[in-house]
């Protein structure tokens, strides 16, 4: 039997979480900060993204260049990533290593001068950034379906910002954002591989007594969908049209998260998936063709996007929502049902011989759920899934009032939006 992670609350709220895994030879940290673009005021829509690139630009005790030879020196590496609800800066050496890792990524988050120079020279890299996924149709895909789905909400808003966004901050917005929302409260150290618990909250008491204190930044709760579909495109000239549907689900605490994972494999997750079999090997429609489920604290969604040629759009949509069809009016066979347990099951056990991902999914954790959660328990929710609990999931949310639709290609037009939910 395996017991959930053990987790340390510090004086101030601090909390410290270790995955041990004693066989391991290497060792990931993570500093996770539950502040992401969904907390962001709308004038500054990209600052949590801009500090993730700034922290790695110099402290009072490294420059930029020592920050990355400190990790790379001892054969490592570092690396951080923002979205919607957290920001996480990791680094990953041999198990011998990590106090080293810790060592870093605490002065990067306690001891960051963020340099008037560095903030320019930053704001024009980050400006390219964006350039570079608004020329990757797949990419720039996501922000517009996002756009389309949850409007004027934080939710809708790309996590990098936009260029408006990016010139109107300066110094004092950026510190006072850090200091404001960085802190304790908001904040897990996460370790994972060949160390003990006892002994990394005694390193993070020893490095870590200058965290400011205070509590985890509220966010604005995003509203139900209304009763009709939603829909947004972008003629743009691409060799392909690239289409995004998005069904709107349930919340990361919904207990029927769990069949919403199962009934994305079955969908569309793998090559043995429905959509991926109809779409690419019985019509020849699309290359590639996926789904994929997200999960925040207040709702979620559920993504299918594909490339098409600008012709099969519409026959690419039918044929979609045939298949969404087919899961709310009968329930999978058993042969199918095994075959999408079986794979979940199996990715995820194979997902936890990865130090990273166990730090990864720890620090989700603990700031999703406020503790670990035991494998045994996620294994047992996996497992309990029925066919008729996958059906019920297709039937309470493949409809066209949650469905948003975004478009990109050189001949959208407005009318796709009266295919949404048309088979």
């Amino acid at each position: 039997m395996t017991t959930a992670a053990p987790l340390t609350t510090l004086p101030g709220g601090l909390r410290v979480a270790t995955a041990e895994i004693p066989h391991a030879t290497s060792a990931a940290i993570g500093i996770w900060i539950g502040v992401g673009g969904r907390h962001e005021p709308a004038r500054l829509n990209g600052v949590s993204h801009f500090l993730e690139h700034l922290l790695f630009k110099g402290t009072r005790r490294r420059s930029a260049v020592e920050i990355s030879r400190a990790i790379e020196g001892i054969g490592g590496y570092l690396n951080a990533f923002t979205d919607e609800e957290h920001t996480c800066f990791y680094a990953r050496a041999q198990a011998d290593r990590w106090p080293e890792l810790l060592d870093v990524l605490i002065d990067m988050q306690l001891g960051s001068v963020l340099a008037p120079a560095e903030i320019n020279r930053e704001r024009g890299v980050i400006r390219e950034e964006l350039a570079m996924y608004r020329d990757q149709p797949a990419e720039y895909l996501h922000d517009l379906l996002n756009a389309a789905q949850f409007g004027i909400h934080p939710l809708g808003r790309p996590v990098i910002g936009t260029e408006a966004s990016l010139r109107r901050m300066r110094r004092p917005e950026l510190a006072g954002y850090l200091a404001q929302n960085y802190v304790s409260g908001a904040t897990v150290i996460v370790g994972a591989g060949r160390l003990r618990h006892a002994e990394l909250v005694r390193t993070v008491r020893k490095l870590a007594p200058g965290f400011r204190t205070g509590p985890q930044p509220g966010f604005v709760t995003a509203a139900e969908p209304g009763p009709t579909p939603r829909f947004k495109h972008l003629r743009k000239d691409t060799e392909q049209t690239h289409l995004g549907l998005a069904l709107r689900t349930a919340s990361r605490t919904d207990p029927r998260r769990f069949a919403l994972r199962l009934l994305n494999v079955v969908l569309g997750e793998n090559m043995s998936s429905r959509l991926f079999q109809v779409i690419r090997e019985r019509h020849g429609l699309a290359y590639n063709i996926q789904s994929s489920t997200s999960f925040w604290a207040d709702t979620g969604d559920l993504v299918i996007t594909a490339g098409v040629e600008h012709r099969a759009l519409k026959p690419a949509l039918r044929l979609i929502w045939r298949e969404l069809r087919r899961l709310s009016d009968r329930p999978i066979s058993p042969p199918e049902f095994q075959r999408a347990r079986d794979y979940v099951l199996g990715q995820w056990e194979l997902s936890r011989e990865g130090t990273e991902h166990q730090m990864m999914a720890l620090g989700e954790q603990v700031l999703g759920f406020g503790a670990p959660i035991a494998p045994d328990t996620i294994r047992a929710e996996l497992t309990r899934v029925t066919p008729r609990q996958i059906q019920a999931c297709a039937r309470d949310f493949f409809q066209p009032g949650r469905a948003t639709l975004a478009c990109l290609g050189p001949g959208v037009d407005d009318t796709l939006k009266d295919r949404i939910g048309s088979e």
